[in-house]
């Protein structure tokens, strides 16, 4: 029950923080992310960039094939009005980053609900440790 308990109120706290950070505030951590992984950033500086940034999904990627090679375009009207371009190598590694970003967090997520001293001898756990499933 103690970890349940624990497991709330960190799930209640990791909830709570999320909705704390704005859009503005997620995409700017995304856009960290993109530049590292080798996007390159083209802002929207001309009437022309403009029109044509804003008849692009925000926020998304965009795979635009030319030939064998595949471009990924993102569009950003909130944080910084621009444009950022990669190859499949840039993707490939903002993906990778990405998941190693999310498997940390449940790591971390992981080791703070075990951290109260969890007990396993109170649970059945059948053949893997306590012969068989029993209703009580």
């Amino acid at each position: 029950m103690k970890m349940l308990t624990s497991f709330a109120v960190i799930s209640a706290a990791t909830l709570a923080l999320a909705a704390c950070q704005t859009t503005a505030e997620r995409v700017s951590s995304k856009e960290d992310t993109l530049a590292a992984a080798g996007f390159t950033m083209l802002p929207a500086n001309t009437p022309e960039r403009q029109a044509q940034l804003s008849k692009l999904p925000p926020n998304k990627f965009v795979p635009r094939t030319t030939g064998d090679t595949t471009q990924y375009v993102y569009a950003d009207p909130v944080v910084c009005n621009c444009l950022y371009i990669g190859d499949q190598k840039a993707y490939g590694a903002f993906r990778q980053d990405v998941l190693d970003k999310k498997i940390a967090n449940e790591q971390e997520m992981a080791a703070m609900t075990y951290e109260d001293g969890w007990d396993w001898g109170g649970w059945d756990w059948g053949p893997w440790g306590g012969g068989g499933f029993r209703r009580r």
